[in-house]
């Protein structure tokens, strides 16, 4: 899983038929160095521009609670973080 923060969103009208209905939203991982491009990820809990996300990729990503199983996708939003840590320093705190 990769940790990122959500930066942006997708509009599609025309995609596959297993995507239909999914929101894509834009996220740029944190913490990678060097810096990592943004990328498009299909959210499955309702995360929202500026919320910090756990991604899940490869083939993981497909089998997300409300992700279908046939869909063509290589990042899926798992969760909404609320507190991140390393050893003994908070790096984030949701508002």
């Amino acid at each position: 899983m990769r940790i990122a923060r959500v930066i942006g969103s997708v509009v599609s009208t025309v995609k596959a038929d297993a995507l239909t209905g999914a929101k894509l939203l834009v996220v740029v991982p944190l913490g990678e160095s060097p810096a990592t491009e943004p990328f498009v990820a299909v959210d499955t809990v309702g995360a929202g521009r500026g919320e910090v996300v756990l991604i899940a990729t490869g083939g993981a990503a497909r089998l997300a609670d409300r992700q279908p199983t046939q869909a063509p996708v290589d990042s899926t939003i798992v969760a909404i973080v609320d507190r991140l840590e390393t050893d003994t320093w908070v790096n984030y705190v949701k508002d």
